[in-house]
């Protein structure tokens, strides 16, 4: 069993409607949960809401003050994400932070005739070689092609790079939102799952997560649909941030290398 756990703190300065996207997909068996939200102490009412891939989003509505949520899961594995029917298709258009038309070239220059598991492999290490973790280097609008450019970025630019790459050469490929015990240093994880052999597979680009032991949380076309906060209407600030993730089994060896799927 895996224990998760997250905690946002924000000053909210106007009437706001806020989404978050911080408790586990809807395909991972709880033997305990909690979500709590508050407005300066108040309970604070919110509507979860489900999407396609099993992503619970909670949205609330409120007005100015300080809110507070808080957070906490005991996960079981969760079966393998099943392919839908529009997922080649979905998946293989660019999108609002993985440009893979603007980097198609690119992509054919790095990685070559290679198809199948050949190409992600190659994508993978590619990012490994040539993009440097570096929190703060990167901001909330940049996408595939600035983090190409700049060389730099955190887990959310490597995975959109990757994505925009693997889109480009013909495979499908999509941004997972995870908890990842054992991460250092901890946060919310961003990893990539490609659609090969019939099948949703998971990589990461950083090499930073326990592959076997992620838990998912959302699935989209990139962080425009993964968040883990969107402000719809209104203004609000980040004020803090905390997040945990523990296995108790401990973390499961991972060489990066082989086929896992996210459970």
């Amino acid at each position: 069993m895996r224990q998760v756990s997250s905690s946002l703190q924000l000053d909210v300065r106007t009437d706001a409607h806020l989404v978050f996207s911080v408790a586990v997909a809807q395909s991972h068996p709880l033997s305990d949960e909690h979500l709590d939200i508050t407005l300066d102490g108040a309970p604070l009412a919110a509507t979860e809401i489900t999407d396609v891939h099993g992503t619970r989003l909670h949205r609330v509505a409120a007005g100015p003050g300080r809110l507070e949520m808080t957070y906490a899961a005991t996960v079981g594995p969760a079966e393998p994400a099943p392919v839908l029917p529009a997922d080649d298709i979905v998946y293989l258009r660019p999108s609002r932070y993985c440009d893979s038309d603007r980097l198609a070239n690119t992509a054919y220059s790095h990685l070559g005739d290679a198809t199948g598991q050949e190409v992600v492999e190659k994508a993978r290490q590619w990012m490994l070689g040539h993009i440097v973790y570096a929190p703060g280097s990167s901001g909330p609008a940049d996408g595939a092609l600035e983090t190409y450019l700049h060389r730099a970025g955190v887990c959310r630019d490597t995975s959109h790079l990757l994505i925009a790459f693997l889109r480009a050469r013909g495979v499908p490929a999509r941004l997972v939102s995870a908890y990842s015990p054992g991460l250092q240093p901890m946060d919310f994880h961003a990893v990539v799952e490609v659609l090969v052999d019939g099948a949703w597979w998971v990589i990461d680009g950083t090499g930073l997560a326990s592959r076997p032991d992620l838990v998912r949380i959302a699935t989209g076309r990139d962080a425009a649909d993964t968040a883990f906060l969107t402000v719809l209407a209104g203004n609000a600030d980040l004020r803090g941030l905390r997040v945990d993730a523990t296995n108790a089994e401990g973390l499961t060896p991972d060489d990066g290398v082989r086929r896992v799927q996210l459970r």
